[in-house]
């Protein structure tokens, strides 16, 4: 289990199930790629190796983004916004972020816009 720095877990406002939602971006070009969920160990896994982990909510279970897929993400930056309760990830992405092979995990339903 890696600990994650009492300073910065003080700072987090958690979900009533531990999570922060941590939005993903592109590094360069601030594309959004996808939304994750991470607790304390994730977090602390993420800083530590430099790869993005997350907590699956639906597998119950830790997992790196790409461990499987290939599809990794190589972690340049992470930001806690002004209340605690997001993190901002901006990674290297290689091939697609979402689980459905789209690019970005917003590329299907446009909802309002010029599309």
């Amino acid at each position: 289990m890696t600990s994650l720095d009492p300073a910065i877990a003080a700072r987090l406002k958690r979900d009533s199930d531990g999570l922060v939602p941590a939005v993903v971006q592109q590094h360069g070009t601030g594309e959004v790629l996808m939304l994750g969920w991470m607790d304390d160990e994730a977090l602390a896994r993420t800083l530590t190796t430099g790869r993005a982990t997350y907590w699956s909510r639906s597998r119950q279970e830790y997992w790196v983004k790409g461990e499987t897929s290939g599809h990794r993400q190589w972690v340049k930056e992470v930001r806690l916004d002004c209340d605690g309760d997001t993190l901002l990830l901006t990674v290297d992405q290689e091939g697609p972020a979402c689980h459905t092979g789209d690019r970005t995990c917003f590329d299907a339903d446009l909802l309002l816009g010029d599309g």
